[in-house]
């Protein structure tokens, strides 16, 4: 009889650790699945976003989650696919920093359709159903640049304006600001043209506007990258040309040390990266989520 009692206490025993192990596969199987958060970046080639990627990397990690870090290169079909990728791994939100705001919206529109809340990053999108979007106030970066030289201008003279990605939010909200601060100045700008986001064609552009433009007192570019471009082109001459960049990177701050780049818009890559992922989190918790979260700017000229 004690034997049959042994019997039957082992018996139920090993039942409780299989309900347990049992358990404990779904719990853990439950976690995953609510695990791995999308990050899809217009591109790495540029150390903003690689500076917004370790942000919310670091984030992820202090809250538990898995970031699949997807690289679009600056192309909108990229784009498209990165999403679809993301999709088919299963992830439970997707946060994006678009290519173009405008082509975006079909992207978007693939997470909306498979149920995954998908929130922007630094860029806007024009299309699609977003739950909150992060970033700084490019508008107000914008004048802030715009400002700067009109003040250091004394409100007269002449300067390029070397845009973002044509479409890209930034582009034309950084744009806008700026053409707002130059509004009841003589300062005229005297060519406007795209180089990408890109410091090789920031160099190419500005170097063929100096041929162009005789007479040139301030470059605005709307990220340091193209800005650090056109420096490294006027440095090829003897002109004097104020270069005012925006983004704050590592390299385009250390010139302003150095007292060669003017001045830039300082964002807060790390921060977009990190508040996206925390309002990710809100999200996945079922909490609400600020429709627009911004990000402080300052201005760095020394």
């Amino acid at each position: 009889m004690k034997k049959g009692l042994s019997i039957l206490m082992v018996a139920i025993l090993l039942m409780g650790l299989l309900v347990g192990c049992g358990t404990q596969e779904k719990v853990q199987e439950a976690k995953d699945e609510t695990q791995k958060i999308g990050l899809v970046l217009s591109t790495l080639n540029n150390p903003f976003f690689v500076t917004l990627k370790e942000g919310a990397e670091a984030k992820a990690k202090e809250l538990g989650y898995e970031v699949v870090v997807l690289d679009s290169q600056d192309d909108p079909s990229k784009e498209l696919s990165n999403m679809e990728d993301l999709i088919t791994r299963g992830v439970s939100v997707i946060l994006i920093n678009p290519t173009n705001s405008d082509t975006v919206g079909n992207a978007i529109k693939l997470a909306n359709d498979a149920k995954i809340p998908v929130l922007t990053l630094d860029r806007g999108a024009n299309s699609g159903e977003v739950v909150s979007h992060i970033a700084s106030d490019n508008v107000a970066g914008g004048k802030m640049a715009g400002e700067y030289v009109v003040e250091k201008l004394a409100k007269k003279g002449k300067v390029i304006e070397l845009e973002g990605i044509p479409g890209a939010s930034a582009t034309v909200d950084r744009g806008a600001g700026f053409n707002e601060a130059l509004k009841g100045t003589e300062i005229e700008v005297v060519a406007k043209q795209t180089a990408n986001f890109n410091r090789t064609e920031g160099l190419t552009v500005m170097e063929n506007i100096l041929q162009a433009q005789p007479e040139i007192n301030a470059v605005f570019a709307h990220n340091d990258e193209m800005a650090l471009g056109a420096l490294k082109a006027i440095e090829g001459t003897n002109r004097e040309i104020m270069v005012v960049g925006f983004d704050a990177t590592d390299d385009a701050v250390a010139s302003v040390k150095e007292g060669k780049l003017a001045a830039t818009v300082a964002q807060q890559p790390d921060m977009i990266g990190s508040l996206g992922v925390e309002t990710a989190d809100k999200v996945l918790k079922g909490e609400t989520a600020e429709k627009f979260i911004p990000v402080d700017l300052k201005l760095v000229t020394e």
